[in-house]
């Protein structure tokens, strides 16, 4: 695989950007094989994703991230300066529920997700014998419903012992505390049905199979402290009729979460999601 520098850039929207940019990777001999830029009018914000060959700029990360220092604090940039070479470290988290864990583990498996998985923790000892056949840690932390906190200062301690850059909430049934949304503000996704709140509690697609919906959806968005509510990054639907079954609707919302969370874990490796307040900005 080739070997890619890749640049992700926020800052107030003004000109020459672009030109400053582009002409410093240029003067470093940087070839750059993707450009991605967008300018929010409304908030007057600007987003930018280069990916450049890294062997073409003939120096090493560091020192591109020095030489690039003055111009990221002359336009008031928060910027992030990344090495494809260096895998993130992804934790899962899972109840009981399947069809996301496992669609992960297959991708990651193919080679379609550029992570490593360092562990997958579960408040259930269901999908152990899966997770570690393919060799990977399974950690099971009980949430006793009167003192939930011990679990999850259990689940810090495990996602700081693996060093995780991102955890991903593959349907895991469990509200995270406030204090484990701020530290892992940006870093922790999750997936959701789209019949919130309208058809909230237990079997929801039943609820909506007797409203008669003609929409089945999932959004994939950023952990927040305000529940389901945080940056989205990808969503999806599936149409469906009177003439499908409760069952039919479970499975199609099976597929269509499995699908969204998959892409959007994707496009959060590989650098493609900036967040602006609560919203994002998706080079995709």
């Amino acid at each position: 695989m080739s070997h890619y520098y890749r640049l992700v850039v926020s800052c107030p929207d003004r000109l020459g950007i672009v030109a400053r940019v582009s002409s410093f990777i240029a003067g470093h001999g940087g070839s750059i094989t993707e450009a991605s830029q967008h300018s929010d009018l409304e908030g007057g914000r600007f987003f930018m994703r280069y990916e450049i060959l890294a062997d073409s700029v003939g120096m090493p990360l560091e020192a591109l991230r020095e030489a690039f220092a003055p111009i990221a604090e002359e336009f008031e940039m928060a910027w992030a300066l990344n090495d494809t070479r260096q895998r993130r470290r992804v934790v899962l988290m899972v109840s009981r529920e399947t069809h996301c864990l496992v669609d992960l583990l297959y991708r990651w498996t193919a080679g379609e997700l550029d992570c490593d998985i360092a562990g997958v923790i579960s408040n259930h000892e269901d999908m152990r014998g899966l997770v570690e056949w393919h060799g990977i840690p399974y950690h099971h932390v009980p949430v006793k419903a009167d003192d939930k906190q011990v679990a999850f200062d259990e689940v810090q301690r495990l996602v700081d012992e693996a060093r995780a850059d991102c955890v991903v909430l593959a349907r895991y049934m469990q509200i995270m505390p406030p204090a484990l949304c701020d530290r892992f503000r940006g870093r922790m996704i999750n997936i959701h049905h789209s019949f919130l709140p309208s058809f909230a509690g237990a079997r929801p697609y039943h609820q909506a199979h007797q409203r008669g919906v003609k929409l089945i959806g999932a959004t994939c968005h950023y952990v927040t402290e305000e529940l389901d509510a945080g940056p989205i990054i990808e969503q999806d639907i599936h149409r469906v009729s009177h003439c499908h079954t409760p069952e039919d609707l479970v499975r199609f919302g099976r597929d269509v979460e499995k699908a969204v969370l998959a892409r959007g874990l994707r496009w959060h490796l590989q650098d493609r999601v900036l967040i602006h307040g609560n919203k994002t900005v998706v080079f995709a």
